[in-house]
């Protein structure tokens, strides 16, 4: 089965916003602004967003320490199905248009939690990693 043909035939896919995550990533720039366009939107939306904002934030965090550079323990395709969540969330009109009351936020929520649950494994090894990092990050009592 093609690309093409498995994507028509799905209800739904990931498939464009996979290929546009392709462009996205290891640029530092449009990752960044991604980002910038991701947490403008959560922020006026958390109300909406209450039952994933969590994996929300913990898929933005990844996804920013991935881009500096600092977290590079994840697999390509991790990293790309959470690009492409982050995308499809940003974008205003897809299945569900977000301006429509009550409900345009509710395929950007399964989306959201569909992709956290898909990289589950990779979450938690970034949770272990990032409170790591929390807890050695040197006060000016270590360094005397």
């Amino acid at each position: 089965m093609t690309e093409e043909t498995k994507e028509t035939k799905e209800p739904f896919s990931l498939g464009k916003y996979i290929e546009k995550a392709k462009s996205i990533l290891g640029n530092t720039e449009k990752s960044s602004e991604l980002l910038d366009d991701a947490n403008k939107k959560s922020s006026k939306n958390r109300s909406s967003l209450d039952g994933v904002w969590e994996p929300l934030q913990l898929l933005f965090s990844m996804f920013r320490s991935y881009a500096k550079g600092e977290y590079t323990e994840i697999p390509t395709r991790s990293i790309l199905a959470i690009i492409a969540a982050i995308l499809y969330f940003v974008t205003p009109i897809d299945v569900i248009p977000d301006f429509i009351f009550g409900l345009g936020f509710a395929d950007d929520a399964a989306v959201i939690a569909f992709t956290a649950k898909q990289v589950k494994d990779d979450l938690e090894k970034y949770k272990l990693w990032s409170e790591k990092q929390e807890n050695t990050i040197e006060t000016p009592e270590d360094i005397k």
